[in-house]
């Protein structure tokens, strides 16, 4: 476990005493954003961990199989000192899976997810960090590597996947400093980062996929082609899936900054949800031909018991 809070208290009391180089610190209120970012994903993680006896990913956890007598050339690391203790014979240890999956959290930055409703407890954006900090701790504290990719047109941030717990801090940093900025463009990121991606992994996209949906289904079959186990969530506002609006309301591009429009909500509520339900629809069945894992999820819901839910839903898989 990281003991954020001392680091922070450290940090403050060495920037106050002038005893540090500007490079080697964290300034005092990055760090505390960041551990009240990180204390946020523990929480709920450690909430998982709780409830779930067996990581959710199939390759994550190792099960023992049985002994096998050491022959030269063998690991010595995988020989088991205590039965030779009790035998007096090398035996190596046998396991059915590896250990380490790398995982790949792959966050859209482009300026759509700024959005924030309302009646939104947070942005699209926001929630999209809390769940892939949330699955950055998990990983990590399975102890298997994961890496952070930022994105909108173009990859962003890169940090190769590590599993170490200072890692994770420094994951959580750049979540935290995330700004949505930029049109839509993650269909051609994806391509890319399709070839980044040495090793087959497990690639997990948080974005609203308001891209050309043709486009962003290439790039899924892209990565999956690549040999990746692929979720993609899909985030909303609550207010983009259920079109709240009362009042004459000007409407407004984020990204395009097109012409605003002014209208009557109540005449465009059912031809608009209709079009939502739609689009979702037509993702979920194009996801799932690519055997990609599709969630749809959008920011009235509770990102720690939307996550609980898929995770416990991969456990069934």
């Amino acid at each position: 476990m990281l003991d954020l809070p001392s680091r922070a208290q450290t940090a403050e009391r060495l920037f106050n005493m002038g005893t540090l180089a500007p490079e080697s610190y964290l300034r005092p209120e990055v760090i505390r954003q960041v551990e009240r970012f990180d204390l946020k994903a523990k929480f709920v993680m450690e909430g998982f961990l709780a409830g779930l006896h067996a990581s959710p990913y199939k390759g994550f956890s190792v099960e023992f199989s049985e002994h096998r007598k050491y022959v030269p050339g063998d690991d010595v690391r995988s020989v088991d000192w205590k039965v030779w203790s009790r035998t007096n014979r090398y035996y190596v240890k046998q396991y059915e899976a590896e250990t380490n999956l790398t995982g790949h959290l792959l966050v859209d930055l482009s300026a759509s997810m700024g959005y924030r409703g309302p009646k939104s407890p947070m942005s699209k954006l926001e929630y999209a960090t809390h769940l892939a900090g949330a699955m950055a701790y998990l990983m990590v504290h399975q102890q298997d590597p994961v890496g952070l990719i930022t994105m909108a047109q173009q990859v962003r941030d890169y940090l190769k996947p590590k599993s170490k717990p200072s890692h994770l801090l420094s994951l959580l940093r750049v979540l935290s400093d995330a700004k949505p900025a930029g049109p839509t463009g993650i269909a051609a990121s994806l391509h890319q980062i399709a070839e980044m991606i040495p090793h087959r992994g497990i690639v997990m996209i948080f974005s609203d996929l308001l891209d050309d949906e043709t486009k962003v289904l290439d790039a899924l079959a892209h990565l999956r082609f690549r040999g990746h186990d692929v979720i993609v969530f899909q985030i909303f506002d609550a207010a983009e899936v259920n079109f709240p609006f009362e009042d004459l309301t000007r409407f407004e591009d984020i990204e395009d900054q097109e012409q605003p429009l002014t209208a009557e909500p109540k005449s465009l509520r059912t031809a608009y949800v209709a079009e939502v339900q739609a689009f979702l629809a037509r993702y979920k069945d194009e996801c799932v031909k690519r055997r990609v894992d599709f969630v749809p999820v959008n920011t009235a819901m509770s990102f720690d018991k939307a996550l609980l839910a898929y995770l416990q839903h991969r456990c069934r898989v």
